[in-house]
């Protein structure tokens, strides 16, 4: 999938919009963790129950698979600059308006908003990304990723310092989203103007053709994809439980588990691409994925909570390359831009909806937390691989 025609070497203008890229990878992390962690307060302000407040956020996840239906349309039409730069400007003012939503559906009309934006910012910038990565002695992929991680880290810890000092929610947002703006318009100026590959014509036979051979790769893209969130997610969201419940921890051991694994996944990005360059991206997806495996099945069977906590650090390092593989591979997909990162993302969508009601009805068995992740997670790295190897020989 990568045999089309590619500028070889640096480009003037690719040190500034990788400058841009890199900035934008971490605001999109920062946008999604500004509202998370107030939550609570969110769904006190719209006098919902935490049941409702689950109902609307899945409903606002789920307008993310519209994002993924049209990503390549929008690609196709506007290129990855403008999809990038409309995308962007969309979500900032999608989160202001979280901040001043009293009701729940001025709330989920921000929510859905946000989602479908994100998923276009995502792929744009992913796709750009990509070119100027290929590009380059050294890949950036993964270092782009953890910047995403890193401004997780950063907008939650401004988040729950605003909700501590008394800050408004619509204040703490309404501010976030001015300063978003104007980093948005920086980040603009410096995009690569021009998409390096474009959707030729060719006659309707050909066409019928072309679409049939590509549409397998696409399955397994998006299949891959859902495997590789399902391994994150289940490994972050339930890696607190996994303590608390199993092992009777307190709230403040038990979330050591969430910060091993996130831990893990940030020094593995950022590593992660001085590793492809000295050993080849062939050994270190094989290294990660046995580690993936060998960590969480340690993770989620051994009686111990130390050796616990520091499996979830080793599921975080091979968990940690998966994604920007992935999405590398999308970018880099034959055919009509965007199409391989929509179906990229429609696999992580469908994922993200799925994941958590299934681990949930597995640990609301006799089950332990363990073994109802173990369920989850094992197969899935087993599909993911399987699915990964094929992608590539495509």
């Amino acid at each position: 999938m990568s045999d089309r025609p590619n500028p070889v070497g640096p480009q003037p203008g690719d040190n500034r919009a990788l400058l841009s890229v890199a900035v934008q990878f971490f605001v999109n992390g920062l946008v999604v963790a500004s509202f998370v962690p107030r939550l609570p307060e969110i769904r006190d302000r719209i006098d919902v129950s935490t049941t409702t407040l689950g109902v609307l956020l899945a409903m606002g996840s789920a307008a993310g698979l519209l994002g993924s239906v049209t990503v390549g349309r929008f690609i196709e039409r506007f290129g990855t600059r403008h999809v990038l730069i409309g995308g962007a400007l969309a979500l900032v003012s999608a989160l202001a308006l979280i901040g001043v939503a009293t009701t729940p559906a001025v709330f989920l009309v921000g929510l859905m908003a946000l989602s479908s934006m994100d998923v276009l910012v995502d792929s744009a910038m992913n796709t750009q990304g990509s070119w100027i990565s290929g590009r380059r002695e050294v890949p950036v992929m993964n270092r782009l990723h953890g910047l995403w991680s890193l401004g997780t880290v950063v907008g939650g810890l401004v988040a729950s310092q605003a909700a501590a000092s008394g800050v408004s929610l619509q204040t703490h947002l309404f501010v976030a989203s001015g300063l978003l703006f104007a980093v948005v318009v920086f980040v603009g100026r410096g995009l690569l103007p021009v998409d390096e590959y474009r959707h030729e014509p060719t006659g309707e036979s050909t066409a019928t053709v072309s679409r049939v051979r590509l549409r397998m790769p696409l399955v397994l893209l998006g299949l891959a994809s859902g495997c590789s969130i399902a391994m994150e997610m289940t490994s972050s969201d339930w890696a607190a439980f996994r303590l608390s419940d199993d092992f009777g921890a307190a709230a403040g051991v038990a979330g050591l588990a969430y910060v091993a694994f996130t831990a893990g996944m940030t020094g593995g990005r950022f590593g992660g691409d001085w590793a492809i360059s000295r050993f080849g991206a062939s050994r270190v997806f094989n290294v990660a994925i046995t580690m993936t495996m060998v960590a969480v099945a340690t993770a989620s069977f051994v009686p111990n909570r130390w050796v616990v906590l520091v499996a979830f650090v080793f599921a975080g390092l091979g968990i940690a390359t998966q994604f920007p593989k992935l999405y590398d591979d999308a970018a880099k997909f034959p055919g009509r831009p965007g199409a391989g990162l929509g179906a990229l993302t429609g696999g992580s969508r469908l994922a993200l909806l799925a994941t958590p009601a299934l681990v949930g009805a597995l640990a609301g068995t006799s089950l332990s937390v363990g073994a109802a992740t173990a369920i989850v997670t094992l197969p899935a790295a087993l599909v993911f691989v399987m699915a990964s190897r094929r992608i590539v020989s495509t």
